[in-house]
């Protein structure tokens, strides 16, 4: 169900960015370039997604989307101070409309207490300075994980900055 549900956000979500002449860009960590690739499943995307960046180390964060070094040692790369400067980071980057950022634990390991396996954060940023950021908790696989992480970018995209 959630790949259906994801390639129909994909879509509406192409169809919004166009017939308002918008571009949208991601910076990814757990989910691997799996929203990049919803998005550019679409025929057409071109004309609304020019590059996208999966950012999987700290270092990548750092170096090509600008998250500060402290931000990362203090907070950990999957939390909501990381996501808040991937997502303008990124945003800036690719020169986009809007940013969506995403950085979590997909599993089976690397889960703590405070921040257990299915621990996602996400980010938005808009041209017009507004950030968002939403915390889940996803259950599952590693697939089902990042497939569900997926799925909450595009569908926070789309209500927060492209429907009115």
């Amino acid at each position: 169900m959630d790949e259906k549900r994801l390639r129909e956000l994909s879509a509406e979500i192409g169809t919004e960015l166009k017939s308002q002449g918008l571009w949208i860009t991601c910076a990814e960590s757990c989910t691997g370039g799996l929203i990049a690739k919803a998005i550019t499943d679409i025929a057409g995307s071109s004309a609304w997604f020019d590059r996208g960046f999966v950012t999987y180390s700290n270092a990548s964060k750092h170096e090509l989307l600008g998250v500060s070094e402290a931000t990362l040692e203090q907070h950990g790369a999957v939390s909501e101070q990381v996501v808040h400067e991937m997502a303008q980071g990124v945003l800036h980057a690719a020169g986009a409309d809007i940013a969506v950022s995403v950085s979590g634990i997909a599993g089976p390991d690397g889960g703590s207490e405070e921040k257990p396996v299915g621990t996602v954060w996400f980010g938005f940023a808009g041209k017009d300075g507004r950030v968002l950021t939403a915390k889940q908790q996803f259950s599952g696989d590693r697939e089902a994980v990042r497939l569900q992480a997926a799925v909450f970018s595009l569908q926070t995209a789309l209500s927060e900055f492209l429907q009115n």
